[in-house]
């Protein structure tokens, strides 16, 4: 169990009656505040954005003092080099993520937009309209950045946000949090738009995703343990953001200069977030050109490679292959590993990632339209990228100006959440004195 999984022991799940009441507080504040930012203009909304970005970038001495505080903390307890990585927040990290909230400034507000709509043969107009979902939980780890993102979506998309992000990025999410309400304020909005529950630990993670009437979605973003313990233990409804067991197929007709640029992008450029690559298949027809060079450039990068008897053929001189099991092929790793496989086909590339993928992202590299046309039509994942990274899988590089998670599942939402997916409908009927025949 990480220092930031949620999971209760059979000891701990009855939570304390006085953290409920808080975190039913809290909840209710956000209702309250929701209700005052639905009907803002996104004038209103944009200068809110604009004004926290700016103020992100001011504090950002504070907010990365109070960073190198958890990154301290959290080598001592031993985090992994991934969560290490995700928690981090640079200079150039905080103004990545003002520039995320400008970007969001510059995006059409969902609120109000008409989905479909006519005027049927009796007169009756009929319109289904976007609307805010109203409070949206999240609860997350050692992801500061998402304190951001979390906050500058639900904001746009006229949501109230509860945030549970986790005690590794306790005092860095403090120290956003108290400069986003403050610019609230300043703004004329309510500071209870955007609140914690961190103060109640994991306890307060239990109440906020139980908090069903008072919130209206939980999201989880993390690792499986995460993911699963507010699925299983959530009454309020859940969009589930999964694990990114992510494969990249490089094809019997794929371009070896093309494939590996692809390939070390995607395993190596950051290997703590869910986008990366954990596996690599390659067709025997492609292994003579491909391979060799492609190990010894991620064995040059830091990369353990667990790989088949088959990749272990074509390894130069000097490069190891660990021997692959079937833990190998179902890891996440979030670090600098990777599995690798010689294929026979495309049929087998598709069947391995059908038995072993998590269906976040999966990519394949060729230059034949015919493979590139069946592999996108028969592996099923959230996003499927052709001769591209599979680090685009990101709502800002898809052009959604941030993302709140990428789910893997298949009601509401899937892939990269942007702002409309944190948009229900609405159906608004006018009429003229219409009764029903």
């Amino acid at each position: 169990m990480s220092a930031d999984d949620p999971t209760m022991s059979t000891d701990d799940k009855t939570v304390d009656d006085q953290v409920t009441a808080g975190v039913l507080q809290v909840a209710r504040q956000a209702r309250a505040a929701a209700q005052v930012l639905a009907p803002a203009s996104r004038e209103v909304k944009d200068r809110a954005l604009w004004a926290m970005a700016d103020a992100l970038v001011a504090a950002t001495e504070a907010i990365t003092v109070a960073n190198a505080a958890d990154l301290a903390a959290g080598r001592q307890a031993g985090l992994s080099p991934g969560l290490i990585d995700r928690l981090e927040l640079t200079d150039q990290r905080v103004a990545d993520s003002a520039e995320a909230l400008r970007a969001l400034a510059g995006l059409d507000d969902p609120v109000g937009q008409v989905v479909r709509g006519q005027t049927l043969p009796n007169g009756l107009l009929v319109r289904q309209t976007r609307v805010p979902l109203g409070v949206v939980g999240m609860i997350y780890e050692a992801r500061p950045n998402v304190t951001v993102d979390a906050v500058g979506l639900a904001l746009k998309s006229g949501n109230a946000c509860v945030l549970r992000g986790g005690s590794a990025a306790g005092r860095t999410n403090q120290a956003i949090l108290q400069v986003l309400r403050d610019t609230l304020v300043r703004q004329g909005l309510p500071a209870d738009l955007v609140q914690s529950v961190d103060q109640w630990g994991r306890s307060g993670a239990v109440a906020l995703m139980r908090a069903r009437g008072l919130v209206d979605v939980v999201i989880p973003r993390g690792g499986a343990a995460l993911i699963a313990t507010v699925v299983q233990q959530a009454t309020v409804p859940v969009i589930e953001t999964g694990v990114g067991n992510v494969h990249i197929y490089v094809d019997a007709a794929a371009d070896p200069d093309m494939a590996r640029p692809i390939l070390m992008n995607a395993k190596t450029q950051r290997v703590g977030v869910c986008n990366a690559a954990e596996t690599l298949l390659v067709h025997a027809g492609a292994a003579p050109a491909f391979l060799p060079q492609a190990l010894l450039e991620l064995a040059q990068a830091g990369v353990r490679l667990h790989g088949d008897e088959r990749t272990a053929v074509w390894a130069p001189p000097g490069v190891t292959i660990w021997p692959a099991t079937d833990q190998d092929w179902a890891t996440e790793y979030l670090a600098l590993e990777l599995a690798v496989r010689v294929v026979d086909s495309l049929d087998q590339a598709v069947d391995h990632i059908r038995r072993w993928g998590s269906g976040h992202t999966e990519a394949i590299v060729t230059n034949d339209l015919a493979a590139a046309q069946r592999f996108t039509a028969q592996v099923d994942a959230a996003a499927v990228m052709v001769n591209a990274s599979t680090r685009f899988t990101d709502g800002g590089q898809l052009g959604l100006g941030a993302e709140i998670g990428i789910s893997t599942q298949k009601l509401h939402s899937r892939g990269p959440m942007g702002l409309t997916e944190l948009t229900t409908t609405k159906w608004i009927v006018i009429g003229a004195g219409h009764v029903r025949p």
